[in-house]
């Protein structure tokens, strides 16, 4: 048995559930000596006597979280995890029974305290949506924080009292040092250990309540904070209920007046009600260039340069590069839009204006992907979703007995598609680029691209299933050249942390992905925050445009219904050829139960090398995307004035009956359609996925644990080689296999390394050459 931890602790408060006389162990010299011990508030104390209960505590153990078991018939062992260890022994095997029974209730008791008191049950869910609590529940969370904090207030005063009650005795026992000496010595050790021990009592009791102190602060802030977002709910509300009000005395009045005979009244009366609608109030000085045109309102990241510091030599830099954020005014001139766009008159249909002759159209709405194309008949679905009960046990069943690190995620919460085909999904609607391409004006084309950006989203609406993780090298293609005019080749080239690398080219322009993804479960939902640098290249001009990812959040992970929402600020750069300094801000509007702007809202702007705005974006990354030239700006570019907006992107509607298999598009169909003449790193040939798309989910399973445990059996291998190379004195083989596409490598003109690729693949694949692929399946 070990020995136990100096005692430490404070006398325990409220009415004792169990107490009684029991043997502790002390240490090896004094083996089990007699102590009273008390069971009260989730804590076990013990005391010398029956007297000390009053002022002194020996030792105090927390039951929440304590492992209890017994040891032989009389004895049994409480430890809190390694701090603290309490040995001791009942007078026989009924009274050990007994306490260890109260002590696990008293246990269960504390744990559900705990539960209730935590952070995590300040939001109720209701249905998928958090709903602030009424005022009753705060008010009695209000009174809990009050009343731990007067038993804290209470437990430091105890110590206190302590305190000054041990220290006038110590100085009592050293006055009467002389008479006796030898008694006299042993009371002052006494007292000075009893000092001690009531000092470590009060320290503890003042950690645990500052403790307190800032969970209590933090709980009303956020207290606080979901009353103000309720209360602007309710104006939001009462509002809306206002307009529809008003709605319905119009619709009544034009019923009563319709069936009055029209004597000419009605038409009054509707004038009459129009002057009572609401109308969002606008700054003073742009409403007279507001009206009777639309318009919106983009804020805008802007670098400044600081003014130079007195005393600097004129020799030195202009000053520091601040970014600033500047609210822009866009409003679309009805006067110069058909001429700017070569759009149709306002007021005309987009589609009547595609067939007018002589009016040139920016982008037309192409149809999608053709179910017989190249020669080749493809697949319009895949099999349907098997309906397995999703439950607790399920899961865990599977997790029994294993180390947390090689727990498989099981294929229930998956899509029978892997990471790599996600990413190739991005080129669904890559007709954008093919348009892009067309153009000569960098703002136009680097508008175009935006879109395209936010095409690659459109999917994650309904799709709340993750893809399948890659193992190290396994590899995608995607030879679509003959129907929709590009092909693509992706690797998994990291697996610490999961990064994969893609190369896509069309007839016009060539793009590269390198994307390392990085999610952080919070409770009620997942952050996924990508590492990712994308780019794109138009092979006529030269012009290269990079972008990065912006975040995607996956709400009601553990109750209600799973939807998605992507976030965020996107900057596309042009940093070679005739786009050189241009850029494109696009700010992805983040939900949000209170904000007055429709959801998944997407708005950006183009502006040129010298900072003017030159194009703008609007619409949402879930539906269509249309842009518009500026045609002319304010002095300070706070106020511009746009052309006619026309449709850059709309996402093609969904087959009716995809719910019925992971929602998915009919490209994301296709993809893993088996195909002959694939590399053996394929996806399309990872069994487990394959056995998933057929409906098989529990032998999927099984067939993805074997693949795990095949990948991490092949990572002990090399680090084993890697020992041995070591101990022989031999140079270390390489750590990981190296990627057999892609190759780690600056691009022109960056410093940072990224897996571009070797261009050696197509070639492979015309000799059916596969030496360089592992063997991963």
């Amino acid at each position: 048995m070990s020995d136990v931890i100096v005692p430490k602790g404070q006398p325990v408060a409220g009415d004792p559930e169990k107490k009684g006389w029991l043997f502790k162990w002390t240490n090896y010299l004094k083996g089990y000596q007699r102590r009273w011990f008390v069971l009260s508030n989730g804590l076990l104390s013990y005391y010398r006597n029956q007297a000390e209960m009053a002022h002194t505590c020996r030792g105090t153990i927390s039951l929440l979280g304590a492992l209890i078991h017994t040891a032989d018939s009389c004895t049994f062992v409480i430890s809190n995890g390694g701090t603290q260890t309490f040995h001791i022994r009942a007078h026989d095997e009924v009274e050990r029974q007994s306490w260890v029974t109260a002590l696990e209730l008293a246990k269960a008791k504390a744990m559900l305290v705990r539960a209730q008191e935590s952070d995590d049950d300040e939001d109720q869910i209701s249905g998928g949506v958090v709903v602030v609590g009424s005022g009753d529940g705060e008010g009695e969370d209000a009174g809990g924080i009050a009343r731990e904090l007067a038993a804290r207030f209470h437990d430091l005063r105890t110590c206190s009292e302590l305190v000054a009650r041990h220290g006038a005795a110590l100085q009592r026992s050293l006055v009467d040092l002389e008479i006796p000496p030898s008694d006299t010595t042993n009371q002052v050790s006494e007292r000075a250990t009893l000092f001690r021990i009531s000092c470590n009592a009060m320290m503890n009791a003042c950690s645990e309540f500052m403790s307190t102190a800032a969970a209590s602060s933090a709980r009303l802030s956020r207290a606080l904070q979901h009353e103000r977002e309720q209360k602007i709910r309710l104006q939001e509300v009462v509002e809306q209920l206002a307009r529809q009000h008003d709605s319905l005395e119009k619709t009544a009045m034009g019923q009563n007046t319709s069936h009055s005979g029209g004597n000419g009244s009605g038409q009054g009366n509707e004038t009459e009600d129009e002057d009572h609608e609401f109308f969002d109030a606008v700054e003073e000085g742009v409403t007279s260039t507001m009206d009777d045109k639309t318009s919106f309102v983009i804020k805008v990241p802007v670098n400044r340069k600081n003014k130079e510091k007195s005393g600097e030599s004129s020799d030195e830099s202009e000053g520091e590069t601040v970014t600033e954020t500047q609210q822009v005014i866009f409003v679309e001139d009805q006067e110069r839009a058909e001429g700017s766009m070569g759009g149709a008159e306002p007021g005309e249909d987009a589609a009547a204006a595609s067939k007018a002759p002589g009016k040139e159209q920016d982008i037309v709405v192409w149809p999608h992907v053709s179910q017989a194309a190249g020669g080749r008949a493809r697949r319009t679905r895949v099999p349907d979703k098997p309906n397995y009960p999703l439950s607790l046990w399920s899961i865990m069943k599977n997790c029994i007995g294993k180390e947390l690190s090689k727990i498989p995620i099981p294929v229930n919460f998956s899509e029978p598609l892997s990471m790599l085909q996600r990413l190739t999904e991005d080129y669904e609607y890559s007709m954008i680029l093919d348009q892009a391409a067309k153009f000569t004006d960098p703002a136009q084309q680097l508008a175009y691209v935006a879109a395209f950006t936010v095409s690659s989203y459109a999917t994650t609406a309904c799709r709340t299933n993750k893809p399948f993780n890659p193992l190290l090298g396994e590899t995608f293609e995607c030879d679509r050249m003959a129907d929709l005019g590009w092909r693509s080749i992706s690797e998994q080239v990291l697996h610490h942390p999961p990064t994969s690398a893609l190369h896509c080219e069309g007839g016009a322009w060539h793009c590269a992905q390198q994307v390392a993804v990085s999610s952080r479960f919070r409770g009620q939902f997942i952050s996924i925050d990508p590492d990712a640098l994308c780019c794109v290249l138009f092979k006529a001009s030269g012009s290269t445009y990079y972008w990065t990812k912006v975040s995607t959040t996956v709400h009601n992970i553990i109750v209600g219904k799973l939807w998605v929402d992507n976030h965020g600020d996107m900057d596309i750069k042009g940093e070679a050829g005739p786009a050189a300094g241009y850029v494109a801000h696009v700010k992805y509007l983040p939900y949000g139960y209170f904000s007055k702007d429709t959801q998944r809202k997407v708005t950006g702007v183009v502006k040129d090398p010298q900072g003017v705005p030159r194009y703008v974006l609007q619409g949402h990354w879930d539906s269509r995307v249309e842009v518009a030239p500026v045609t002319s700006a304010s002095a300070d570019n706070t106020v511009c004035k746009t052309g006619k907006f026309v449709l850059a992107w709309e996402r093609v509607p969904a087959p009716p009956d995809s719910d019925r298999w992971y929602n998915f598009t009919l490209l994301a169909a296709q993809l893993n359609e088996p195909e002959e003449g694939v590399a053996p790193t394929d996806s399309r040939l990872r069994p487990d996925q394959r056995l998933m798309e057929e409906g098989l989910w529990d032998e999927a399973n099984v067939e993805k644990l074997r693949l795990e445990e095949k990948q991490r059996g092949a990572r002990r291998q090399l680090e084993a080689a890697a020992e041995a190379a070591a101990a022989r004195g031999l140079p270390a083989p390489a750590p990981a296999p190296r990627p057999a596409w892609f190759a780690r490598q600056a691009a022109p003109a960056h410093a940072h390394l990224r897996h571009l690729y070797t261009h050696r693949y197509w070639d492979c694949k015309a000799r059916q050459d596969w030496a360089a692929c592992p063997d991963i399946f």
